[in-house]
């Protein structure tokens, strides 16, 4: 990997690491839906701004509908559980259970679309339910019930990703492909619209007060759509195109610790032993999954 990919890997890492903590910071004073809908509306915004800089042509080749309901399911819904989650939860507990999502999509490539599953890749994903079970057991929270509830919302919400990336393969890339920048661009307009009625709902039962919300509270949720969500996906595609997919995924080694930091940094978090043993168990389960995975495609590449 050469310098300028290995730095927007840490630019990359650092911004979604930064991403759950502005929704620590956002979540409690303006909920859980009007985050996740903001970040989504921002992020649609910026890349709206994006694609008409870089003139990308608006030809989503009959494939719009798909984009948006791969919003709904990669962007919208996961949106709303971190947002959820990050009300009980920690910035570096979201960060480290994050990094799951490549061991969710072990699980749900051979439940639901009958991927073949190693001995390696089991492994994994039992190291990583391991990492998991030591965040949640030895965790200093105050409120157990609660951060149990967080916890599963983060791990619904790699859920997510996971079945998204599947379906991504078979709804666009399986139909010839399409830009990735309309991609992401379809993908938040499709989290806005099954945010909305989340967020409309919220705002009705639960007026907020503008004028006493913080102005720290939306310059979070500035950065959190404008930084975190459309540059976030510009250096992630960019990423792609320059070291590929599996080298791409090795921001998700790196988030977690990002997110440590800044929530130790701006919010005081404490630092413990649950996140050392409990994080180390899921880098080691990632890369157990991730190195696995390449070997087919690195012996496919030699014999041809």
């Amino acid at each position: 990997m050469s310098f300028a990919s290995l730095t927007r890997l840490l630019i990359l890492a650092a911004l979604w690491g930064g991403s759950f903590l502005f929704m620590r910071i956002i979540s409690p004073e303006l909920g859980a839906s009007a985050t996740a809908f903001g970040r989504a509306a921002l992020g649609a915004f910026g890349l709206i701004a994006l694609v008409a800089i870089m003139r990308v042509p608006m030809r989503f080749k009959g494939r719009f509908l798909a984009t948006l309901a791969l919003g709904a399911i990669n962007s919208g819904l996961p949106f709303l559980l971190f947002a959820w989650a990050s009300r009980s939860l920690p910035t570096g507990y979201s960060a480290i259970l994050n990094a799951t999502t490549p061991l969710m999509a072990v699980a749900v490539g051979s439940l639901v679309f009958g991927e073949r599953v190693t001995g390696a890749k089991i492994l994994g994903v039992l190291l990583g339910v391991a990492g998991v079970a030591v965040l949640t057991g030895a965790a200093p929270l105050s409120a157990p019930v609660q951060a149990a509830g967080g916890i599963t919302a983060c791990l619904l919400a790699t859920a997510c990703y996971a079945l998204a990336g599947f379906l991504t393969t078979r709804w666009i890339a399986q139909r010839g492909g399409l830009d990735s920048r309309l991609v992401a661009l379809g993908s938040q307009a499709g989290a806005m619209l099954l945010l909305l009625p989340f967020a409309a709902w919220q705002l009705a039962q639960e007026p907020i007060a503008l004028q006493r919300v913080p102005a720290g509270v939306w310059w979070s949720l500035l950065a959190l759509g404008m930084l975190c969500t459309s540059l976030g996906y510009v250096l992630y595609f960019r990423l792609i195109a320059d070291v590929g997919a599996l080298k791409a995924l090795t921001v998700t080694f790196v988030i977690p610790l990002f997110g440590l930091f800044w929530g130790w940094l701006v919010l005081d978090e404490p630092v413990g032993w649950a996140h050392g043993v409990g994080g180390g168990l899921i880098a080691v389960a990632l890369w157990l999954v991730l190195r696995i995975s390449s070997m087919p495609t690195t012996r496919r590449t030699k014999a041809a």
